[in-house]
């Protein structure tokens, strides 16, 4: 009996002691820890809707930046929050050392994700990007919205903590720049260049150039902590991809979800057998061996089909020809004559000529850009390297990916995805040619950095912006059609160049804010592209905002039904409000993209269609052309230019209902007259038919009429004469002098 108790309490001791030794322990391999004046600083407190309860409660101040990764502010805020934070954590009071900073003030610093937790941001008042609140008690004690420089925030944070611990404090601080590494050292000839604490009146200014000298000692201890972090990041590193052997491995840190180690099953590529293209030629294909040099082989093939007598084939032969040299050894260049293989044509679904196509094996996807040389080149540039299957990424290798593409579609996995879900991916790069790049990880920092739970899951990385294919199931999941059909609906750029190739696919159905650009000039060009990226990025995370503000208010609607049918008691009433369903269908509402146009290359259309010239100025519209429409004024009657606030007042009055500002027209007033008609047939076509039938029925029954009044086949007045012109018997009697007949 006391050896089992023994054992019980040696068991108890070895649970606390890992217990201790995970708390202690504040490694995180998705969140690095940084250094400040050689000391270890973990990372910034995030809360989220299950911590932030609980967190809030456990210091008697805390400050939190709300922010949104994607708006440009935030992240020029980004290194002065957290320089800040740094500089307060490693700080100690006057005459006490080895103290911790926040437990020995009750004051600490955090941070919200306003995009992921929007509801959270808006309970606390949220309404723009970044704001930093400072909590006292779980109350707002100060607000600053905007980017504050570092003495307006010190401030605050200074007031906080000498109403903890009175003069604890400096009367001066000598603050870092942002992105700074060490705090820096006053000047030895006089009085330093400092920022007082708001007891001597701080205010809103900008804080004087501090110094940056610090002392040989301090250099040395942060490059051995700059030396001991890489050493600890790729320790972190194997950690998060390595099998863990240690069955008391979680015990050493705090880690996020790690799927266990598995082996992926191998999803063999086809594979050329043969050395493609080795002549650098055009190779002219029969039916016979289209069959069996493409069709039945897994090599990729780019094929031209043609017609001898069209012009447009001349024309691209040179380019053709010059695309099979340029592929030499890496690609299949083919052609087919039509003329003599019709039925072969036919049966590929060619419908003018030329028409190219590329090939892999069974499956083949239609080239649809323009045919110039380069085009050619850069299409097949990027078939060779999608026909060779899914590339696996990890975290690093995917944030490097995402500086070179400007759209990348990411496939999450984990150890519960069966080979059926990994050949369905494998039928998918196939229709990417050109538009996107594929790729698939399962490593659990990129799980955490898009907050993904379920596996497999697909997103797509636009600037940086991820966007979520909301069907979870493991039949949407391979169903290829339906996961098409989303890729085509996020696969442009956030800010896309309008081509002749892709204008319709951008303008058709949707609102554009089309900024006319001048490439030539770099400077200006780039200044503008930020801008228009700014304001791209602002305007989805509002949609995004109004999206969870109305779904929030349908909820409400819902739950205030129920609550009412239980205090009558009615049960009818009580399922009738259970059975609501909560509809966010936005089909009735125009999407509104941005694109960019180079004014100088489509001078001539820009002029004649929208009365800009490139040469003015750069210039901004927003573009309706469902309603042959658009707007090129602010509500002040200025021009719209690449601004963020210029294109965002704009485009809040545009998709008003009805809109607040009055457009321009594309087309002359009559063609619109029909094109109003033409549209209402199309958009209402039983009520317009019924209108046109009801207008024929009675200009119908006013020709009668009128035919009745100029003189028809019977006349009210000549019947009437008749009738008293009739010497006939009438009912009492038979003559005209009312004598009784015999």
């Amino acid at each position: 009996m006391r050896l089992l108790k023994s054992l019980f309490l040696l068991g108890a001791a070895a649970l606390v002691s890992a217990a201790s030794a995970a708390d202690d322990a504040d490694e995180d391999i998705t969140r690095e820890n940084t250094y400040f004046n050689g000391k270890k600083v973990p990372p910034i407190l995030e809360l989220t809707p299950l911590n932030w309860k609980t967190e809030v409660k456990k210091s008697k101040f805390l400050m939190v930046k709300h922010f949104s990764p994607w708006c440009i502010h935030c992240q020029d805020f980004a290194p002065t929050y957290q320089t800040l934070y740094e500089f307060y954590y490693t700080s100690t009071p006057e005459g006490k050392k080895d103290v911790d900073f926040e437990s020995f003030y009750d004051f600490r610093f955090a941070e919200i994700n306003c995009v992921a937790y929007n509801d959270l941001c808006s309970e606390h008042g949220v309404k723009s990007w970044p704001t930093t609140i400072l909590y006292e008690d779980g109350e707002p004690a100060v607000t600053f919205k905007g980017v504050k420089n570092m003495a307006v925030l010190s401030g605050a944070v200074e007031d906080a903590l000498e109403k903890v611990k009175p003069k604890t404090r400096p009367a001066t601080l000598e603050l870092p720049e942002p992105g700074d590494k060490s705090s820096p050292e006053p000047k030895a000839s006089g009085v330093p260049k400092a920022v007082e604490s708001s007891k001597t009146g701080n205010t809103d200014t900008k804080q004087k150039e501090l110094v940056k000298d610090t002392e040989p000692v301090k250099k040395e201890k942060a490059k051995e902590a700059a030396i001991e972090h890489e050493k600890e990041k790729e320790k972190a590193k194997g950690t998060a991809t390595a099998p863990a052997t240690d069955a008391n491995a979680s015990s050493d840190a705090k880690k996020p979800y790690v799927p266990p180690f598995f082996q992926p099953p191998v999803i063999k590529a086809a594979t050329p057998t043969t050395t493609p293209n080795p002549k650098g030629r055009s190779v002219p294909l029969s039916a016979e061996a289209f069959q069996y040099q493409v069709t039945t082989s897994q090599e990729p093939w780019l094929i031209k089909f043609y017609a001898p007598w069209c012009h447009h084939c001349q024309a691209m032969a040179p380019n053709w020809e010059q695309l099979a040299k340029e592929m030499e050894g890496r690609l299949n260049i083919g052609e087919v004559n039509c003329d003599r293989e019709s039925r072969l044509c036919k049966d590929v679904g060619v419908r003018g000529y030329p028409t190219i196509i590329f090939f892999k094996g069974g499956e083949h996807v239609e080239y649809e850009g323009l045919r110039a040389l380069g085009d050619f080149i850069q299409y097949a540039e990027k078939a060779i390297d999608l026909s060779g299957g899914v590339q696996d990424v990890d975290f690093d290798s995917f944030k490097a990916l995402e500086e070179k593409e400007d759209v990348i579609f990411l496939y999450l996995y984990d150890h519960a995805t069966t080979s059926e879900d990994f050949l369905a991916l494998e039928r998918l790069p196939l229709s990417l040619i050109g538009r996107a790049k594929l790729v698939k990880t399962r490593d659990p920092r990129l799980y955490e950095r898009y907050k993904v739970t379920t596996w497999p899951r697909m997103l797509v990385s636009r600037e940086g912006r991820p966007t979520y294919y909301t069907p979870l199931g493991p039949r949407e999941m391979r169903d290829t059609r339906m996961v098409l059909n989303w890729m085509r609906s996020v696969w442009l750029p956030l800010v896309p160049e309008l081509t002749a190739s892709n204008a319709r696919e951008i303008m058709d159905g949707k609102i554009v804010v089309l900024g006319i650009l001048n490439r030539n000039n770099q400077d200006s060009y780039l200044s503008a592209i930020r801008e228009m990226k700014s304001a791209a990025h602002e305007w989805m995370d509002k949609q995004i905002q109004l999206f969870q503000l109305e779904r929030q208010e349908l909820r409400d609607a819902k739950q205030l039904r129920i609550e009412e049918a239980e205090d009558r008691g009615d049960q009818r009433a009580l399922r009738n409000a259970k059975n609501i369903r909560i509809n966010m269908d936005r089909a009735d509402r125009k999407e509104v993209t941005f694109a960019w146009v180079d004014g100088a290359f489509w001078q001539r259309w820009i002029r004649t269609t929208y009365g800009i010239d490139v040469k003015d100025g750069e210039r901004v519209i927003i573009n309706d052309e469902d309603a042959r429409r658009y707007w090129d004024q602010t509500s002040t009657g200025n021009a719209i230019v690449p601004s963020r606030t210029s294109i965002l007042e704009t485009l809040n009055k545009v998709t008003a209902n009805p809109p607040k500002l009055k457009p321009k027209l594309t087309i002359g007033v009559i063609e619109k007259f029909f094109f109003d008609i033409k549209t209402t047939f199309r958009d209402h076509p039983y009520l317009s038919m019924g209108c046109v039938l009801g207008i024929a029925f009675g200009c119908l029954s006013w020709l009668r009429g009128s035919r009745r009044r100029r003189g028809g086949h019977f006349r009210l007045e000549e019947g009437v004469a008749g009738i008293k012109e009739s010497k006939g018997p009438t009912l009492f009697g038979s003559g005209t002098n009312g004598t009784k007949a015999d």
